[in-house]
Parts: structure tokens; sequence; C-alpha cells
């Protein structure tokens, strides 16, 4: 199971923008192969900073969903809003709780 989380800084008049790409893309998404779950965090002191948090069965499930045509359409509308660059980490758990 890989783990990925992208820490994304908006323009924070671009911050609403950002929300309506995602609802109408998150669905889309959580049904690509390998998903097992997405979710869209915020910063409770920065309302500009928000974090997706997904799961995939396989790295080669997370790149056939970075080669694919949503996201590049997704990711296309969303970099035109950042204020800063973003960060992404692929991680997997080490325990289970």
């Amino acid at each position: 199971m890989l783990i990925r989380y992208v820490r994304m800084t908006f323009q924070a008049d671009k911050v609403s923008e950002f929300e309506e790409i995602f609802n109408s893309s998150k669905h889309k998404i959580r049904a690509m192969q390998g998903c097992c779950h997405l979710e869209l965090m915020r910063d409770i002191n920065q309302p500009n900073i928000y974090m997706t948090h997904s799961h995939w069965e396989s790295e080669e499930d997370l790149n056939n969903y970075r080669d694919s045509e949503l996201f590049k359409t997704t990711w296309a509308k969303t970099k035109t809003l950042f204020a800063d660059k973003p960060l992404a980490f692929s991680v997997e758990s080490l325990t289970v709780a």
C-alpha cells in the first residue's frame, strides 16, 4: 500500500476555485484503478494550505493515475492557482494501529 500526501498552498482568492476543481474530480479519482482512499484536508491555521491524502494499491497504480488524462487536466487547472510550489510525498506504513 502506497500512501501519498500532496501539500498545496493556494493564492487566498483562489481557494474556492480549487475546492470546485477538487469536488468535481474527486469521484473520478476515487474510481481510478488502485485508489483505495482519497481525502482533502485544510491547515487549521492557514486556510489557503490544503493537503490531499490518498492510498494506492501500488506505485504503478499511482503512476497510471498520474499519466491519465484526468490527472493532466485536473493538475493543469490546479497549478495555476498556487501561491507556492507543492510538496508531494509517497510513503508506506510501517505500523498498524
